[in-house]
């Protein structure tokens, strides 16, 4: 074990730093336990947002097949979702919704 101070990562605001040094061994360790705890809430938030977004995506009509996929079409440079299949030797598509600029 190193008697130097660890460095502290660089993406972490010095205000932050600043406060966590002034802290003893014992409040460090609370907020240790704390900030893992919080990280793997919001991971965990975050996963079932995703998982939801990609249920909201799998909402199929009724004339829509269960074997059908979503897949990604561009037009005129704009992407639009389409649900898509196959009937014998043909491909069906049936448009589904506008693709979310910010996915």
């Amino acid at each position: 074990m190193s008697y130097e101070p660890p460095t502290p990562p660089a993406e972490l605001p010095t205000d932050i730093v600043d406060t966590l040094n002034g802290y003893s061994p014992d409040q460090l360790q609370l907020v240790a336990r704390y900030a893992e705890e919080l990280a793997e809430h919001k991971a965990r938030e975050s996963r079932l947002e995703e998982e939801s977004d990609e249920d909201e995506i799998d909402e199929r009509p009724d004339d829509v097949p269960s074997k059908a996929t979503i897949t990604i079409k561009e037009i005129n440079d704009n992407r639009y979702y389409y649900w898509q299949w196959r009937e014998g030797d043909k491909v069906t598509s049936k448009y589904k919704s506008p693709v979310n600029p910010d996915e």
